[in-house]
């Protein structure tokens, strides 16, 4: 099959930038964004977890090569780029959407300052503004913003604000981490094949709506399963189908609880997190022919995780 090899950060900019108000824990930016938008709606693909894929399941080494999901340069006939990480590579700008307590938004955080993800976290947008992830935002000087706005309060912005506020902060990647509110349509549209979202099970099982904390955890333990595990998955108009990127296995134990498995999933959560997070940054990401999404390995470029 072909390859094709998408470096697809979005980095619109506008002419106005955003304002920051240290003694405000939250503010607003009132943009208009961009008319122009791309509609991708990708459908959900279950992938085995840890398969690796070399360069010889492909017929043709073409890739196709592009620099943003809105631009594509010429077909060229090449082999699989190193993997490592290019220090031409600018950083990439995340923003990270949270609900609640925010461990995998402080495990990204953390290495972004560490170096391991070639990135920052310009934004934190959060539905509750008082949760633990948007106190330890504020605490280490992350801008925080309000979304959706809550009823009957003037605080929090609209979809359409969101979207030039994140804009105006040149984001690339959207990172939902305990994010409980569903994506609207204006923002999967703004930022196509840029947004992501972690969920506590293997999908294609115990996804959609509804399904969300120790909820998943007790339908795991209900069914039987013998394997649980994280999957990172692109963002669509819907809960938890779209495109599976990566997931990682974890095995439930005879005698286990949904109190004793979830704690072992958030580990293995914070790990993968992480590395897609770090591979996204290094542009590692190649989608196959069939619309498959593999992230390729950093230590050997010949294969496909």
């Amino acid at each position: 099959m072909e390859a094709q090899n998408l470096s697809f950060g979005l980095s619109s900019t506008l002419p106005t930038s955003p304002i920051q108000n240290q003694k405000n824990p939250f503010f607003q930016i009132l943009l208009k964004p961009s008319s122009s938008s791309n509609n991708l709606t990708l459908k959900g693909v279950f992938l085995k977890p840890h398969v690796s894929f070399s360069p010889k399941s492909f017929p043709s080494k073409e890739f196709f090569q592009c620099r943003n999901c809105l631009q594509r340069t010429e077909r060229e006939a090449t082999t699989v780029p190193d993997s490592g990480v290019n220090k031409e590579l600018r950083k990439k700008k995340l923003a990270v959407f949270v609900s609640g307590g925010g461990s995998n938004f402080r495990s990204i955080y953390e290495a972004t300052l560490e170096g391991t993800v070639h990135g920052e976290v310009a934004v934190l947008v959060t539905n509750k503004n008082d949760c633990g992830g948007a106190k330890y935002a504020r605490e280490q000087g992350i801008p925080v913003i309000l979304f959706p706005k809550a009823k009957n309060s003037s605080e929090g912005l609209s979809e359409e604000d969101l979207v030039g506020s994140l804009r105006a902060y040149n984001i690339d990647f959207i990172l939902l981490a305990g994010y409980l509110k569903l994506i609207p349509t204006e923002l999967v549209q703004a930022f196509p094949r840029s947004i992501f979202n972690i969920h506590p099970s293997l999908l294609p099982s115990f996804g959609g709506k509804g399904y969300y904390g120790i909820k998943v955890h007790k339908a795991v333990i209900a069914s039987g399963a013998r394997y649980s595990g994280p999957t990172i998955h692109y963002v669509d108009e819907h809960y938890d189908t779209g495109r599976i990127l990566a997931q990682g296995v974890v095995p439930v134990l005879a005698n286990d609880t949904a109190e004793h498995l979830q704690p072992r999933v958030l580990q293995e959560e914070h790990k993968l997190y992480v590395e897609v997070a770090a591979a996204l940054c290094e542009e590692r990401i190649v989608w196959r022919e069939d619309g498959v999404p593999l992230i390729r390995s950093k230590e050997d470029p010949n294969h496909y995780k």
